[in-house]
């Protein structure tokens, strides 16, 4: 077994054990739901699509403010939530084209948030 597929069964089980979760705290969802762990994972999937929306909502309505393109610190926050979370759902499906891509938009991000972070400490040392 490959290590995506060894990772895609990991998922599946967390998912599984999520709906045991689900149901024992919402006693009128179906039991029948940890049978599908599909169901929770097609939920994960559209949860990470709407993070990764929301960052672009975000700096759509920051630039509009601003009347000028404006990327805010908290578009690289949803960048990094909604690919983490759609990696997740990626490696579920063992889809290796969206796994490469939101393995290296991760990376990108992270980076963002680096320079960020070490522009502020400059700026905060030089005043």
């Amino acid at each position: 077994m490959s290590v995506i597929a060894s990772m895609s069964s990991a998922i599946e089980q967390a998912a599984v054990a999520f709906a045991w979760l689900l149901i024992s705290i919402l006693p009128f969802l179906p039991e029948s739901l940890p049978e599908h762990p599909e169901s929770i994972m097609i939920v994960v999937g559209f949860g990470g699509q709407f993070l990764f929306a929301m960052r672009f909502i975000i700096q759509w309505l920051t630039s509009e403010g601003a009347k000028r393109s404006v990327i805010p610190v908290v578009f690289w926050y949803f960048s990094i939530g909604g690919g983490s979370v759609l990696l997740l759902y990626a490696i579920w499906r063992q889809d290796p084209v969206i796994i490469a891509g939101q393995g290296l938009g991760l990376f990108i991000y992270a980076r963002n948030l680096i320079f960020i972070n070490r522009e502020k400490k400059d700026n905060a040392s030089q005043s």
